[in-house]
């Protein structure tokens, strides 16, 4: 087989309250001496309370413009360059995180990392999700180096929206239905695989085990056991799976969903997790496994996942056409089995899963 390659964590995780207390020292500690701050308007207003007067290393501020697209990362990267910063500080979700993570690589400096939201395993990964800026997904770029400095504050994650809690969860469910798929045809796999295919198991026992309990913390502004471990769950583990299972362990059917609906505009309003959440149950019944999907049902109900595209937002008139761009060549849903996985079988089942709601 090919060779598997190995990008298991960033460089330096911490997870604990009043860690960015010693944010300074830490980039003073890689000669970080001047740094851009990449935000957004509601991440900067999360992390405002708990972000640490630096004395020492000089920061700029930048505002990212809602998309993860080239030309939005050519134009910080300008920016970047401009000021002779020595790394890029991502304060924020998925798409400041991997535009941060982008400009590192294209610019040749560090990358820090603190995520404002549980919503994904972004704060982890070497890679970004690129889109058009009209909100298509249109391809993801792998680094070749992880990143540099990844600081969690849960108490900042704690005054996230429940709502990207949730989706975080449905993210990191898939994780294991995903890896499962590939890795489990393996008869003797490689050591990396399998701590990729554990891994992706202990993504879903901890959000079966954890989630209600931690949305239900969260919704009381309680910074709990069970909250700390999803939390960590998504960022961590989640990312783990990836990083130790390269291409087996990062997408199959289910994110294949997710972005062939990037193509309704309607779908630009939901979260990524409450799609790829969908994108599980279709290709699960791709897979034939309806008692599976029958068992996610109910728990995603209990947790607010939505389990039919109406829930998520998306018109039924769009399925043709998500079936199309869920199926084109270099999609990961064609991992599912050796031939190709059909646009009409995809919007077979998508139909079957809105009939079966309205039946």
């Amino acid at each position: 087989m090919e060779d598997i390659i190995v990008k298991g964590a960033p460089a330096e995780y911490i997870c604990n309250t009043h860690v960015l207390e010693g944010l300074e020292d830490k980039l003073l500690a890689r000669n970080i001496n001047k740094a851009l701050l990449l935000t957004g308007n509601k991440s900067w207003q999360a992390l405002r309370p708990f972000f640490p007067k630096l004395e020492r290393v000089e920061v700029a501020f930048e505002n990212y413009l809602g998309e993860c697209s080239l030309p939005e990362i050519a134009r910080v990267a300008e920016i970047a360059k401009a000021i002779g910063a020595d790394a890029i500080i991502g304060a924020g979700g998925g798409k400041v995180l991997d535009i941060a993570k982008a400009v590192a690589h294209d610019t040749g400096i560090k990358s820090v990392l603190i995520p404002t939201l549980t919503s994904n395993c972004a704060p982890w990964t070497p890679l970004s999700v690129v889109y058009t800026e009209a909100g298509t997904m249109t391809h993801y770029t792998i680094f070749p180096g992880s990143v540099d400095l990844l600081l969690v504050e849960p108490r900042v994650l704690l005054g996230a929206p429940v709502p990207l809690l949730v989706a975080g969860i449905g993210d990191t469910i898939a994780k294991w239905y995903e890896a499962d798929v590939q890795i489990s045809r393996f008869d003797n796999p490689p050591l990396a695989l399998k701590i990729a295919h554990y891994t992706a198991k202990l993504c879903a026992d901890e959000m079966f085990e954890h989630a209600e309990v931690a949305i239900q913390d969260a919704k009381q502004g309680l910074l709990s056991e069970a909250f700390i471990k999803v939390a960590e769950t998504i960022i961590m583990a989640g990312g783990m799976v990836g990083g130790f299972g390269d291409k087996f362990g990062r997408t199959a059917g289910a994110h294949s969903i997710h972005n062939g609906m990037t193509i309704s505009p309607e779908s630009h309003h939901a979260l990524h997790g409450d799609k790829v959440a969908y994108g599980v149950l279709v290709q699960l019944l791709l897979e034939g496994k309806t008692d599976e999907v029958e068992k996610l049902k109910v728990f995603y109900k209990k947790i607010g996942l939505p389990s039919t595209l109406k829930e998520v937002g998306v018109p039924s008139k769009w399925i043709e056409d998500i079936a199309i761009q869920s199926t084109r060549v270099g999609e990961t849903i064609h991992v599912l089995r050796q031939e190709p996985i059909t646009a009409p079988e995809v919007a077979a089942v998508m139909k079957g899963i809105e009939e079966t709601v309205t039946a």
